[in-house]
């Protein structure tokens, strides 16, 4: 098969250039295991030798092995031959076959048309060609083009095989922790005890407090380690234990395996980019939503969890998101707000979010979705703590029947979920204690002489032995449940607080997140509507009933301290007869509060006659009274003066001394005189004395 060693279509011209040998692989595991396709394209560089090329003329280009032919993209060493055959730099092309250039015929047709322009020469294992001769182009134009359609032949004919045996639930594929395949090929469940302890333990976990974030958290409270088991390599079938991540609790609660479904096609590749994204020539995976699995099959292996929970741990692992919070109530938090991610707004249909109020115990539902994406305005904010209390009356109110069969099922459920914990550390406690066993079996298997072999032995048996003397210890300082230790006393004592589900509602160790997961068991969402004077709460219910509140609206900061309708029509009644401090002394004498909830002063009583336009017939400035008489019948002492024909300071003094009834509202402030005939007739001088002035000289 091999062309002659000289050929007319060689030319000095060709062999004056350098001569590249391209080679490569698809794939890492045929470059590791199909050596003898790899040693084949190697030999080329001494085809190039036979056909003239000397050594230092040879270049061997083999960075891209490894990587798929189907696209120039990632491939650095096809791309430096396009450019150095476009340079002129290369008299001859060899390879292996046309495949190994270019899977794809743009890629293909593009080499073949620079070659031709700049004379160079395509050498392949079959024979020499000139793309500048039309039937040599033909020929090449036809080797890639089969070489495309191979592709597209061994891919279909692959694929093809691959979906008919995945229709039959026989496509063999890595199987998640806690489920193996038995010598026969079935999917049975991991003959490790512990493992499927622990695997079981993290479904109960998530059903009990719907969060994976907690079943991590009760996991590392408890110091637990989940399994790893090896797939491939020659560490195939290795059981690793670690602790245990959030996102492992995600891959193990969305795999469908653990239901005893066969699913395939959970996957799928996206080829084309989207803006910003480097391109990829093997494409980018995305999760594919379990409505659009192609190929599912149930009941087909042992199963941890049946198919109606586990499509009920999809919907709750979707309801957490934090992703459209509008359309999603999210986990359970620790916050005091009850209604945290289940409170619709009554007005525009949206979710409300919280805010915490002083201390960050008094929560506030507030809707501002409208505020965020449009600039709108705040919809509504209503303080919490008395929704919340409301709620909680009725909740325990409908809870009230139930309340015997609820306590059972608790109470078993911690016993239980005490039995599993306690059963996961005995099992990892036998399995340390297995392992030091066995390495004390292997020192003593050893001959005593053989010191260099029972050393090694004798260390690991030490290490075993330290590993199971510390695990012990922390077996020691875990935190046990009460349950897990309960008296048949302790029990019926426990039952009987049960029963009293107000006792433990309000109780101080009983948690904010315990409360709204409770919550949640019953109510599906609370709407709230602020009207003028009340509040509108309305509940749904997990069974689509509804519940109607309705409860007074608190009052707001400033109406709390807004002063009494009754207290500013006395105000009224008394400003036309009495100055403000009068009115404020009758006022603390009625016993009557002011809005700041304190005694009444003559500048809080100025304030209100201000602030509620009530004008005074008594007022403290002289300047208020043109005429010089108050509608209480007092002058000023202007007033005063004119008619006793005395001077202002006269009538001072007679006010000091006590001659004149002089009335003042505080020391210092403008003096009002009573006066009646019989002290006019008395005090009133013929004729004002009028001082002269005094000399200059």
């Amino acid at each position: 098969m091999l062309s002659q060693l000289t050929t007319p279509k060689i030319q000095p011209a060709h062999l004056a250039r350098q001569a590249f040998i391209y080679i490569r692989q698809s794939t890492l595991i045929q470059v590791r295991e199909n050596t003898g396709s790899t040693a084949r394209q190697y030999d080329l560089v001494q085809r190039a030798l036979d056909l003239g090329w000397s050594r230092e003329q040879i270049d061997v280009l083999d960075q891209d092995q490894g990587r798929s032919g189907a696209s120039a993209t990632g491939r650095d060493g096809f791309q430096f031959l396009v450019a150095e055959v476009g340079l002129g730099h290369a008299g001859a092309v060899l390879s292996l076959e046309a495949s190994r250039l270019a899977r794809s015929c743009s890629d293909w047709y593009r080499l073949i048309e620079i070659c031709a322009l700049t004379d160079t020469l395509v050498i392949d294992e079959e024979g020499v060609y000139d793309p500048g001769q039309y039937n040599d182009r033909l020929l090449l134009g036809f080797k890639g083009t089969m070489s495309e359609a191979e592709l597209h032949w061994l891919r279909s004919r692959l694929l093809g095989g691959k979906l008919e045996k995945a229709r039959q639930g026989q496509l063999r594929f890595r199987l998640p922790t806690g489920l193996v395949y038995d010598p026969s090929g079935a999917v049975i469940f991991d003959p490790d005890e512990q493992v499927q302890q622990a695997v079981q333990l993290i479904f109960d976990l998530f059903d009990e407090w719907g969060s994976a974030l907690a079943v991590v958290k009760h996991y590392a409270t408890q110091q637990l380690l989940f399994p790893t088991r090896r797939w491939g390599g020659h560490r195939d079938g290795e059981l690793v234990w670690q602790p245990l991540s959030h996102g492992r609790v995600l891959a193990v609660l969305h795999n469908p395996a653990y239901a005893g479904a066969y699913v395939y096609g959970r996957t799928t590749t996206r080829r084309h980019t989207l803006p910003g994204e480097a391109p990829r020539v093997k494409g980018r995976t995305r999760q594919v939503q379990p409505a659009d699995w192609p190929i599912v099959l149930h009941e087909v292996h042992p199963a941890y969890i049946t198919w109606d929970q586990f499509l009920r741990n999809q919907l709750r692992l979707d309801d957490n998101r934090t992703f459209r919070p509008e359309e999603r109530r999210g986990a359970v938090r620790e916050g005091a707000a009850l209604l945290q991610g289940i409170v619709l707004c009554g007005r525009c249909g949206r979710r409300m979010t919280i805010r915490y109020l002083y201390d960050g115990t008094i929560p506030c539902y507030v809707c501002v979705e409208a505020h965020k994406q449009f600039a709108g305005p705040t919809c509504q904010s209503i303080r919490g703590d008395d929704v919340d209390a409301a709620l909680a009356q009725t909740f325990l109110e409908a809870l009230q029947p139930a309340q015997l069969a609820v306590s059972l099922a608790a109470l078993e459920q911690i016993e239980a979920r005490a039995q599993q914990i306690d059963r996961q550390w005995q099992l990892r406690l036998e399995r340390a204690q297995y392992e030091a066993d066995l390495a004390r079996r292997r020192f003593c298997a050893v001959e005593p002489e053989n010191r260099l072999v029972a050393r090694s032995l004798e260390r690991d048996w030490n290490e075993k032995l330290a590993e199971t003397q510390r695990l012990e210890r922390e077996y020691a300082t875990v935190p046990r449940p009460a349950a897990r230790l309960a008296s048949p006393e302790e029990r019926q004592r426990i039952l009987a607080l049960a029963q009293d589900l107000p006792t433990i509602w309000h109780a101080s160790t009983t948690t904010h997140a315990e409360r709204k997961q409770l919550l949640r068991c019953l109510v599906q969402d609370v709407t709230l509507t602020q009207q003028e004077t009340t509040c509108h709460i309305g509940i749904r219910w997990q069974t689509t009933a509804l519940t109607a509140l309705t409860i007074p609206r608190r009052k707001r900061a400033a109406e709390g301290k807004r002063t009494d309708p009754t207290v500013i029509q006395r105000i009224r009644e008394l400003a036309p007869r009495h100055p403000d401090h009068q009115i404020a002394e009758l006022l603390n004498q009625e016993q009557r509060i002011s809005g700041t909830r304190g005694s009444f002063t003559a500048s809080k009583v100025q304030w209100i006659r201000y602030a509620y336009d009530i004008p005074t017939g008594c007022p403290t400035r002289p300047s208020a009274c043109p005429g010089g008489q108050r509608s209480d019948g007092r002058y000023s002492v202007p007033a005063a003066a004119e008619l006793l024909n005395v001077t202002g300071s006269t009538i001072v003094d007679w006010c000091k001394s006590g001659r004149l009834d002089g009335l003042q509202a505080q020391p210092n402030s403008p003096w009002w005189i009573k006066l009646t005939p019989e002290i006019i007739a008395k005090l009133r001088k013929p004729e004002r004395r009028r001082w002269a002035p005094r000399s200059t000289v």
